[in-house]
């Protein structure tokens, strides 16, 4: 059945998934801050606006975009590295002003296993967040803010690391010395199975829940990262010395890994 959704976000991942939806048959709506992207949005079959978030104030016609749309997905990330201090909850606390005052009934918000923090040992939707960054710490008062909304229903759904075209860690990492986490496992998540996933809870409607998204499969960072630079001809990273203990989180789904075969594309390329 036809839904009409907005993808608030059209980049990387927004964009292929709106597009995606277009050929699922559902009406969709696309924001971007760039005036040069509107008209390859509206050449994909999704009406295009121009719309911007800030700790203050939102340009653009957000009361447009949402009065045409039953679902929003929610695909902005906080980008709080380095010197950007903008918040990204009062972003947030904005526009869930504006959805309270619209006909958008269900949630989907796109957010980070960032969530769990430095937490060991594995990890899945019912363990209790820890985080450790800001970004992390803001993405989850996000997610309770969006959550605890009593005029929709909301789904949170927590992505490992992306990876696809034209984007993995490796080429940060490469030529890196002295790296301390060699032990720790990964976790990424393709950006076809990211879309597999979205797609599965609009069609489902599997709304009010909390999801993980990561590929099961958890090689150690030294030996995936140095695998993965030796393909693509490139230094690998270099990491400390070799320890007997166990770090990290490997972080898994206690829906999509258990008879729900969702993750079809490799994290090893």
């Amino acid at each position: 059945m036809s839904k009409k959704i907005g993808v608030l976000g059209c980049g990387w991942l927004g964009l292929p998934l709106a597009r995606q939806l277009v050929k699922n048959s559902h009406q969709v709506y696309g924001t971007t801050t760039s005036p040069d992207k509107l008209e390859l949005l509206r050449k994909e079959g999704i009406v295009p606006y121009l719309i911007s978030l800030s700790p203050d104030e939102i340009h653009g016609d957000i009361e447009g975009f949402l009065s045409l749309i039953d679902i929003l997905i929610i695909n902005i990330p906080p980008r709080l590295r380095g010197n950007h201090t903008e918040s990204f909850f009062e972003k947030m606390k904005l526009l869930m002003n504006k959805i309270e005052k619209s006909t958008v009934s269900k949630i989907l918000f796109i957010s980070s296993t960032a969530v769990y923090g430095d937490i060991e040992g594995e990890v899945t939707e019912e363990t209790f967040p820890s985080p450790t960054t800001e970004s992390g710490r803001q993405l989850l008062a996000s997610e309770e803010l969006l959550k605890n909304a009593g005029s929709v229903q909301t789904t949170l759904l927590r992505f490992g690391g992306l990876i696809g075209p034209e984007r993995h860690p490796v080429t940060m990492l490469s030529g890196r010395e002295n790296l301390s986490n060699g032990n720790d496992p990964v976790n990424l998540i393709h950006q076809d199975d990211c879309i597999r996933i979205i797609s599965k809870i609009i069609d489902e409607e599997l709304w009010g829940k909390t999801f993980n998204g990561v590929y099961p499969l958890h090689p150690t960072k030294r030996e995936y990262y140095s695998s993965e630079a030796k393909k693509r001809g490139i230094p690998p990273p270099a990491y400390q010395g070799e320890t007997s203990e166990k770090k990290g989180k490997a972080v898994g789904s206690m829906y999509f890994d258990q008879g729900h075969p969702i993750f079809k594309t490799s994290i090893v390329s």
